[in-house]
């Protein structure tokens, strides 16, 4: 026999809450941890707009069930019993019978919804529930009726385990707090560390045109020591000459002395 496809939808929406939470649980993991939540934010606003669109579906099918008083045949087949076994009994007690197992299911497409806006709250962390909704939310789906249970959120963290919603809150809270703390004094740091490297700038700038006047200075001195040196040799190539013709004067007169002396 083939299971009700509004059962199985039911379920498939269960499991979609159950992974909602797992997800919600580690992107504040992360938000502890400092890491980047982005992508897992996208994926959470994805699965709460396809929780709403399965809710609404299941509402839709069983008002239309509902309605027309027609059951999908799994149902038939719980109420009236198997083919060829069908009592007066059983035919009397059906529409009783119809009437709690409609019943029954709107009150699972109901405990969803609250599941989806304490999802919904959760996740943008605007948490205002009582602290007993808190315990709806961890029990089964099935707890009327004899319905399957629904294992939402049974892997409960222990630093959370026995928490309600607002101590939750106020932990989470005081995380931020001490985050901010760290950000802050880590901000001061990065700021004594800016000044000291804008200081260090300064001081680099006073050097390099300490450095630039130096070099200046001894441009202008190598220039002055060319010039005298050009001077020195020509000095130099000036004497040279003048001690020649000292020379070749000195040797005329001793020639002349020589030659009008008397013998």
């Amino acid at each position: 026999m083939s299971q009700d496809p509004w059962l199985q939808n039911y379920d498939a929406t269960c499991r979609l809450v159950q992974e909602i939470a797992e997800n919600i649980h580690e992107r504040n993991r992360q938000q502890r941890t400092r890491g980047n939540p982005a992508k897992m934010n996208m994926t959470l606003r994805a699965s709460l707009q396809k929780l709403k669109q399965n809710i609404n579906q299941l509402r839709e099918s069983l008002l239309r069930v509902s309605s027309s008083r027609r059951m999908y045949p799994s149902f038939q087949h719980m109420i009236t019993g198997p083919p060829g076994h069908v009592t007066d009994d059983t035919q009397h007690s059906a529409p009783n019978r119809m009437q709690s197992e409609a019943d029954r299911r709107q009150n699972l497409v109901d405990d969803l919804v609250t599941r989806d806006k304490q999802l919904n709250a959760t996740f943008k962390g605007d948490v205002t529930q009582p602290e007993p909704s808190r315990s709806t939310l961890m029990a089964g789906a099935g707890a009327e009726g004899g319905a399957a249970v629904n294992p939402w959120l049974v892997h409960e963290p222990e630093e959370t385990r026995g928490l309600g919603f607002s101590a939750i809150k106020q932990q989470q809270q005081h995380i931020i707090e001490v985050q901010d703390a760290g950000l802050d004094a880590l901000a001061a740091v990065i700021s004594r560390q800016k000044l000291m490297g804008q200081d260090i700038g300064n001081e680099l700038d006073e050097q390099n045109e300490i450095i630039d006047d130096l070099t200046h200075l001894v441009d202008k001195t190598d220039d002055r020591i060319r010039n005298e040196t050009r001077r020195v040799k020509l000095v130099e190539t000036k004497s040279a000459s003048c001690g020649m013709l000292v020379v070749i004067v000195l040797l005329l007169i001793a020639i002349v002395v020589v030659a009008v002396w008397p013998t």
